[in-house]
């Protein structure tokens, strides 16, 4: 399929891979980009380490039209996206005064503004930022990279602002075929549908079901008239081997 518009994630933070926190950012971001028809064609998961996250950026950002962050822009000495990420852009890291102020609006006082939370006001030279109206401290972009705090709520309120200024295309669209067949019996002629409908993406799901192996065959497209298509014909596959899809869904993002 023709993919103008594309997206990667890098999910940033040691408490993703020791299981302690369970990410929520990663699902909701790609059904967002979906919406707007932007292709999510990588997710990456990193610890709190500058190698690993340099590494990860740096090879991310030229792959895609757009690089999404989450986690590690926080005030403790563990959060060190933003450090991390000027370094793998080269520049310096200074005390933005839109920031600062941003903070300070959201505090009320200069003695509120400690160092900690003045961490959080430290931005890549040349980035522009991200409004934060959950909690102040802001996100911040540079160059195609999009670096949005770990709280879901926050990255959620971040996430909206940014999407206005993305490119979008059509949005994907999918449908849904289960069945009670194994998929061992549906292969090859799921292969040759899909050979057939080369802008739509057929994908084979197992799922247990009252005691029983079932079947979830997903498309998905930009092409709403080919999409329906095919889906049509993956219905009549399912009932070429004598049984009729158990659910079928349409058209929803």
């Amino acid at each position: 399929m023709d993919k103008k518009l594309t997206a990667a994630i890098l999910i940033i933070g040691n408490e993703i891979l020791s299981g302690r926190t369970q990410d929520t950012n990663l699902n909701w971001i790609a059904k967002k980009l979906s919406d707007q028809g932007i292709r999510l064609v990588e997710a990456r998961v990193v610890p709190d380490v500058e190698e690993s996250i340099i590494f990860a950026v740096n090879e991310l950002r030229k792959k895609v039209t757009y690089l999404f962050t989450t986690g590690g822009i926080g005030p403790t000495h563990d959060d060190i996206t933003s450090v991390t990420i000027a370094k793998a852009f080269e520049v310096q890291i200074e005390l933005n005064p839109t920031a600062r102020n941003i903070l300070l609006e959201y505090y009320k006082s200069e003695s509120e503004l400690t160092p900690a939370r003045l961490r959080m006001a430290h931005i890549p030279v040349g980035a522009s930022l991200i409004d934060n109206p959950v909690s102040g401290a802001p996100g911040f972009q540079i160059g195609n990279v999009y670096v949005m705090a770990g709280v879901p709520r926050i990255m959620q309120a971040m996430l909206d602002g940014i999407l206005p200024g993305l490119g979008s295309d059509r949005p994907y669209l999918s449908n849904t075929v289960s069945c009670n067949l194994p998929e061992s019996k549906i292969a090859e002629a799921l292969e040759n549908i899909q050979k057939k409908f080369k802008t739509v993406e057929i994908g084979s799901y197992p799922h247990f079901s009252v005691g029983s192996i079932g079947l979830s065959l997903v498309l998905r497209s930009t092409e709403e008239g080919s999409l329906h298509e095919a889906t049509q014909e993956v219905v009549n596959m399912v009932r070429s081997f004598g049984v009729e899809p158990t659910s079928m869904t349409v058209c929803t993002k």
